[in-house]
Order: structure tokens, then sequence, then C-alpha cells
């Protein structure tokens, strides 16, 4: 018998993403001191955009490829990648992905760039 107060405040990531059914659209699963956790289903390519925050980009499950202007970084499953604050960037997968991201809770989705696939932090924090 599993003790539950011993589960308090523990989130299994692979039922939270099981729950996703919008890509390109992260719901926060935790926070840590000034930052969220989010987890996000992607597929396709997204916006280019730039924060002024750093942004890390873990993968969970599939590939993810972060195009940059000089470079693309490629993710697998278990990778992660920090984006520099202020980097132009592009996420895009081509088939389905999940991924956990890390991001100050001032971080702007799109960062400027206001698109349809921009989401809001209420959208972000309703709850899975």
């Amino acid at each position: 018998m599993t003790d539950e107060k011993n589960r308090k405040g523990v989130v299994n990531l692979k039922e939270k993403a099981a729950l996703l059914t919008e890509l390109w659209s992260p719901r926060v699963v935790g926070e840590v001191d000034d930052s969220y956790v989010k987890i996000a289903k992607i597929k396709g390519e997204f916006t280019w955009h730039d924060h002024q925050e750093d942004e890390f980009f873990l993968v969970l499950d599939g590939q993810l490829d972060i195009h940059m202007q000089d470079h693309t970084v490629r993710l697998n499953a278990g990778e992660f990648y920090v984006v520099p604050k202020g980097v132009m960037h592009n996420p895009k997968a081509s088939e389905e992905c999940v991924v956990l991201l890390f991001e100050k809770k001032t971080t702007a989705h799109t960062g400027n760039v206001q698109e349809d696939m921009t989401r809001d932090l209420s959208e972000q924090l309703r709850p899975l």
C-alpha cells in the first residue's frame, strides 16, 4: 500500500502528457521559485521568436529541432538544450513530440510576437 502522504507533490509527466489535447499549448505542471515547469505536445513548425529569459527544452518523447539563425539543434528523447535569452529561435517537430519547458514566470509564450498559436499565461495555467 502506497503512503499517499509520501506522494504529495509528485507529478507523473507521462500521465500529464497523455492529457494534452492541443498542440503548441504548454501547460504548467509545477513551479520552482520564480519559474514554471511546463509540458507541451508539439508537431509541425512554431514561429520565430525570442525571449528576455533563457528557455529550457527537454524532450520527453519524440524528436525536436530548434532552428536558430545560424544553426539548428536536434534533440532526441532524454536530451535538453537551453536557448539563451535574446536568441531568435523556431521549434519544429516533424512528428508529434512531448517537451518539458522550464521558464521564468515572466516568459511570454511567443516573446513579443503575437500569433494564433500564442497562449497567454491564463491558458497555460488551466489544470489538465
